[in-house]
């Protein structure tokens, strides 16, 4: 798409075509990517409104838990950790990893850190063992064994990995948005899901999803730019109009209604508040080495399918499925996990949300800068940016979903079952867990077996050989009372 220098003059061309924009198009290689300096800037700004949730879900999950000691943590505190983290290593991604993928605290992540570490300890010692979980994933990367597993998985388990993933970010915003939902206990009903909230689409808030992705569909047949922010900003601005009008009861985490107080001052009283190794004196040395492994596990491979995902989707891998640069990435991703524990948000992650920006056309680490710089916004304008609520965002996720789909289901080789069934296991696992890690797991473990089984054991790389065998011990250890 052309875009214009200036009112009076057009932007020098590149070979390609695509227009140019001096250092700032050289170095993040806007136009060598295929890309415009608009597509980064609508891509950072859907990726933000499909994972501004976070600056408020990360704080409830956390907030309401416990340490040994009764402590909790305090969530105005909590709110200015997450978002300062978020805009800290999604800027430092995109400048450094040059890539459209953004960071935050990891969902599941922080579920581990506050119902299993914090109640065994302190909050300091819980985010020290975080910390430490990070400085392992940056050994793992400075020694090359992070990439030498990356780069081992097959081509047909990559694709099924995107597929998953595309599944599982589709299933996310079908139930953030409540077009499905839990079906209760109290039902004692083995059908763990149902139509909205009572087996049926009831209430304004469903409508809006509803509409928002009818809406973004129907652009993206139209081929319309920037479809993906159109509907987000359209969706909005009737939930805003809805809920001033019918005074909707519950609209979930965010509520569309223009704050009083737009600007909020940032509390930043928990950041460094960590203990590196406090937590074993409290648990012991085998038992605190298990904690850092359960974070260590969960944040390597989850991050590891999104950035595979991701830059599938975005076109930046190569004839052989890799990524160029690909340690620098891993690097950031360690650093990020070590930067929650020490900001007390816990974990931060390659947020598999990124697929929106991607969506609407990002390819580069320029989109991250309009991310992290929204999040940095956020640190300020927390009312206006959790104002999006989940029902005008999540119609992202599920386009994004079928265009990942879309485009990956066609490159597994069907025909050959020990790629097909670990494939099938890896992308229904995702969703069906509600886990990307688990999903990996599961496929990686049925890949080797298969391979095995059909006397092809010679053709599986060493490190799939090593990695399987480490999800093995992983799903075991509540068996062998290690957890």
């Amino acid at each position: 798409m052309p875009t214009s220098a200036s009112p009076k003059a057009p932007a020098p061309e590149q070979p390609g075509g695509a227009p140019a924009y001096g250092a700032l198009d050289r170095y993040f290689k806007i136009s060598e990517r295929g890309s415009t300096l608009a597509r980064e800037v609508r891509g950072g700004f859907a990726t933000f409104f499909a994972m501004a949730y976070i600056i408020v879900l990360n704080p409830i999950i956390l907030g309401s838990a416990k340490d040994m000691y009764g402590h909790q943590l305090d969530n105005g505190q909590l709110v200015t950790a997450t978002a300062l983290t978020a805009a800290f290593t999604t800027l430092l991604m995109g400048v450094i990893g040059n890539v459209p993928i953004a960071l935050a605290a990891g969902l599941g992540i922080n579920s581990v850190v506050a119902l299993q570490l914090a109640p065994r300890m302190s909050w300091p010692d819980a985010m020290g063992m975080v910390v430490l979980a990070g400085f392992v994933v940056m050994l793992l990367v400075a020694t090359g064994l992070r990439e030498r597993v990356m780069n081992a998985v097959p081509y047909g388990l990559r694709k099924a990995i995107s597929i998953g993933i595309g599944l599982f970010i589709m299933l996310i915003g079908l139930v953030d948005a409540g077009f499905v939902s839990r079906i209760p206990d109290a039902a004692q009903t083995t059908v763990p899901l149902q139509l909205g909230t009572t087996g049926h689409l009831t209430g304004w808030p469903v409508l809006i999803f509803v509409l928002g992705a009818l809406l973004t569909l129907a652009l993206i047949v139209r081929r319309v730019p920037g479809a993906i922010l159109i509907s987000i900003v359209a969706m909005t601005v009737l939930a805003v109009i809805v809920n001033a009008v019918a005074d909707i009861p519950s609209w979930g985490l965010t509520t569309p209604k223009w704050p009083g107080n737009p600007v909020a001052t940032p509390d930043f009283g928990l950041i460094g508040q960590v203990s590196l190794f406090g937590g074993f004196a409290k648990v012991g040395v085998l038992t605190g080495v298990l904690f850092v492994f359960t974070v260590l596990l969960s944040a390597f491979f989850d991050a590891m399918g999104t950035i595979m995902g991701v830059s599938e989707e975005a076109k930046l891998t190569d004839a052989q499925g890799q990524m160029p640069g690909i340690n620098k990435v891993l690097f950031v991703d360690g650093i990020a996990v070590a930067a929650g524990g020490a900001s007390s948000s816990s974990a931060t992650t390659c947020f598999v949300e990124s697929t929106a920006g991607v969506g609407e056309g990002a390819r580069t680490g320029f989109a991250n800068v309009v991310t992290g710089g929204l999040f940095a916004l956020a640190l300020f304008l927390t009312p206006v940016a959790t104002m999006v609520p989940s029902q005008a965002a999540t119609p992202a996720l599920v386009a994004v979903g079928f265009l990942i789909l879309a485009g990956s289901i066609k490159e597994i080789d069907w025909a050959d079952y020990t790629i097909a069934v670990p494939a099938f296991v890896t992308m229904l696992m995702m969703p069906f867990t509600y886990s990307i890690t688990n999903g990996i797991g599961m496929g990686f473990i049925t890949f080797v077996v298969l391979r095995l089984a059909a006397g092809r054991g010679r053709e599986v790389p060493a490190a799939m050989y090593a990695v399987a065998a480490v999800f093995a011990f992983y799903y075991l250890m509540p068996a062998l009372g290690l957890t």
